[in-house]
């Protein structure tokens, strides 16, 4: 292969992976990596259609003032995602601003901004934002051609008219797995090309490292998201009035209120619950329990209102971890880094994978004899359980 062709396939592939994190993140509302800022109240840092990298907050440390964020809004922009750098921090939150604004966010009626509102924070290098010019113009130029296509479109099949963003990105996945799919059979049966080079490859024979590959890939896949999908941030609305009522969401200046929430574990292993205050003014006790095999447990929430009257938000941030390592080590491990604590579990179902591969089929190459297309899967299924058992007998 010449370098020229490794080129070629590796700007293909950095393309193919901004095209699916730019779709991930539309169908999961945040960025992922990358991300655009679609007007100018950030001038002259980002111009209107620019694009950025996004750090996940996860990953990305604690925030401070000059930083630019990412925070899912309460008010601004109806409730959508807004991208304003962080100029200052109260007891209730941080302050945020577009540079291009002549006053913050919080000025114009939005809250303060907490730990548990941001997403993600852009990358800086030097103080300066690092950008990606007119990458959000072509995103958005092509999303408002699926728009008119889906329009146009959706009255055939029966479909709603009004074209939501998980609409438009579920469209836009269909497409990817239909023209994969047409890859595919193209690949299969259409026109035969001359072989330049004489193939090394045996036929019904997987090679023990990409056998294992794959099983490393599909248990670690399937374990992190068990940890992770679950996991997210919660939001709790307290008002501070010097008239309360029995609604123990409104509460008088000073006051503290008790709430009791259910974690629920509907897999087959045990998970560690982390629960972590992700604003001021909320507390979980205990601030990690360990939940059964479909199983359920309960924390008891307190919010505190402040002195001064008025509405507030608290968040209560929620991570779990599959009990393959003992809680206290989990809980440590969280208390480095959450991806600390992930990285640790899916090292121990790496291990546990690997010694299952090996006790299963040996560290040899996996050879599948061809049983003709008459015999059905699940008598092939049979007859190489049955000799795996009779190999070990």
């Amino acid at each position: 292969m010449t370098p020229a062709t490794l080129v070629k396939r590796g700007v293909g592939l950095v393309v193919v992976l901004a095209i699916i994190l730019l779709i991930v993140g539309q169908l999961l509302g945040q960025p992922i990596l990358l991300g655009y800022v679609a007007t100018g109240s950030m001038e002259p840092a980002m111009d209107a259609g620019d694009g950025f990298v996004a750090i996940p907050s996860v990953v990305a440390g604690p925030v401070e003032e000059g930083d630019v964020v990412v925070y899912q809004a309460r008010e601004l922009h109806d409730g959508g995602l807004t991208t304003h750098r962080v100029v200052g921090e109260t007891e209730e939150g941080y302050v945020t601003k577009g540079d291009a604004n002549p006053f913050t966010d919080q000025d114009g009626g939005e809250p303060h901004v907490t730990d548990g509102q941001i997403v993600a924070k852009t990358l800086q290098v030097g103080g300066e934002v690092v950008t990606i010019p007119y990458l959000g113009t072509a995103i958005m130029g092509a999303q408002g051609l699926v728009e008119r296509a889906y329009g146009a479109v959706a009255p055939v099949f029966g479909l709603t008219t009004t074209a939501s963003s998980n609409g438009l990105g579920s469209v836009l996945v269909a497409l990817g797995v239909a023209m994969l799919g047409f890859g595919v059979l193209l690949e299969q049966v259409g026109p035969t090309r001359r072989e330049a080079t004489r193939s090394r490859s045996r036929e019904n024979v997987i090679a023990f490292w990409t056998a294992l590959g794959l099983v490393l890939v599909v248990f670690v896949t399937f374990a992190t998201a068990a940890m992770v999908v679950p996991s997210g941030t919660t939001e709790y609305g307290l008002v501070s009035s010097e008239s309360p009522t029995e609604d123990p969401q409104i509460v008088a200046p000073g006051e503290t209120t008790d709430f009791t929430r259910t974690v629920d574990n509907a897999g087959y292993l045990p998970v560690v619950v982390v629960h972590e205050a992700e604003s001021g003014g909320i507390s979980a006790d205990p601030t990690w329990q360990t939940v059964g095999i479909r199983g359920s447990g309960e924390t008891t929430v307190t919010l505190s209102a402040p002195s001064e009257t008025g509405e507030y938000v608290r968040h209560l941030g929620e991570y779990r971890y599959l009990a393959v390592l003992p809680p206290s080590v989990l809980v440590w491990l969280h208390g480095v880094h959450p991806l600390a604590a992930i990285g640790a579990v899916n090292g121990v179902i790496v291990g546990i994978a690997v010694v299952l591969v090996l006790v299963l089929f040996g560290s040899s190459d996996i050879r599948f004899r061809s049983a003709g297309s008459h015999v059905p899967l699940s008598t092939r299924l049979e007859r190489r359980l049955r000799k795996w058992f009779e190999d070990r007998e």
